[in-house]
């Protein structure tokens, strides 16, 4: 396990040691980990922990957004297979060049996109191909103020709530609809509580993307995209997070709520109801205490990774396999790149539309 802050492992692996072994059958926890426990700062000790890897090994970047491009180009450029949390970058350069490296250094580069892999949302992306044409799609995606306690080091520096949380359905949507593309992209952000909590000057609370979309063999046929995520949702929502979306088609509509998942429980101690999301990873032992959330989309998210991995290891698969599959690679998912970083660019141009160009040469933002 790699990290800055050494002297913060020993409460990691207490915290491991209390909510995962302890819980199921002494499930071994144990790990080496970059820097020492007693460093108190080292940035550069994901390469050390990448270095003393073997060339066709994998890893997973869960780190701030402005990190995953280092720490993945780093480990690309050494044979080793990528897990990156999304969004895969901020940059559609970044992805671009990624795509690049993974083909020329013939490794598996996978975005942690797990809301394709939620039942809902898979049989919805299914079912979509039979409703005809695109015409209408909106989405929101929320959690709580006190997210950003936890974000505030980041939130509105780095990185943005439309990066972190609508990357999510605007991979969804765009994962729905491979006849249409992207042409344009305008932003609009609300102000005022993130600072009020802490954050620097300019952060948004609240993101939404108006996104114009194209039939690619029939460009009079448009559709239009709006994507809103929040962190300054209420703190007893009864929820972590609100998720839901509309698409509408020329043949027929789909609507998900994966808040409300008619699962809630009441306890004095929380004083309110609660909707729990087992179904994302379930946290209770099978009936011989073991870990049991094999059937979480979270969990299934990786472990598809991990399968990829291994038949690619195995020879059995190839890149382009893997892309044709559907499956979130780099390739499957730079139009989820494009969109994101066009909104942060009509944010900061003052709600200036951003044209999504299409060529021979790939995508690019005018």
């Amino acid at each position: 396990m790699a990290g800055t802050t050494g002297t913060k492992f020993p409460s990691v692996r207490e915290h491991l040691q209390q909510n995962i072994s302890s819980v199921y059958n002494d499930l071994d926890v144990s790990f080496d980990s970059f820097p020492s426990d007693s460093t108190i700062s080292d940035t550069d000790a994901y390469k050390t922990a990448i270095d003393a890897l073997s060339s066709g090994d994998a890893i997973c970047i869960f780190t701030p957004d402005t990190t995953h491009y280092p720490i993945a180009l780093y480990a690309i450029r050494r044979g080793i297979h990528v897990l990156l949390t999304k969004p895969a970058v901020k940059l559609l350069s970044h992805h671009q060049h990624l795509l690049a490296e993974s083909i020329r250094r013939n490794v598996v580069v996978y975005v942690e996109h797990h809301k394709r892999f939620d039942p809902a949302y898979a049989d919805a992306r299914y079912r979509a191909r039979t409703l005809g044409d695109f015409n209408y799609f909106y989405s929101y995606m929320s959690q709580p103020k006190a997210q950003l306690e936890t974000f505030k080091a980041w939130a509105g520096k780095d990185s943005d709530i439309s990066y972190y949380l609508n990357s999510h359905h605007v991979d969804v949507c765009e994962s729905m609809v491979p006849d249409y593309r992207p042409v344009r992209v305008t932003a609009s952000g609300s102000r005022g509580i993130a600072e009020g909590l802490g954050c620097v000057e300019g952060t948004e609370d609240t993101i939404a993307l108006l996104v114009m979309w194209q039939k690619r063999d029939d460009p009079t046929k448009v559709a239009t995209g709006v994507y809103t995520a929040s962190w300054t949702a209420p703190q007893r929502a009864g929820v972590h997070s609100n998720q839901y979306f509309h698409y509408l088609a020329s043949g027929g509509e789909i609507r998900i709520d994966q808040a409300k998942r008619g699962y809630d429980v009441s306890a004095d101690a929380d004083g309110q109801l609660i909707w729990y999301n087992p179904f994302y990873m379930k946290y209770a032992p099978d009936e011989e205490g073991n870990f049991n959330g094999q059937t979480g989309y979270g969990y299934i998210s990786i472990e598809k990774f991990v399968d990829a991995v291994t038949a690619f290891e195995k020879e059995t698969i190839s890149l382009n396999d893997l892309d044709d599959r559907g499956l979130p690679t780099l390739k499957n998912t730079i139009v989820t790149t494009a969109i994101l970083e066009a909104g942060r660019r009509s944010l900061d141009g003052g709600g200036k539309g951003v044209e999504i160009v299409e060529s021979d040469a790939g995508l690019e933002l005018k």
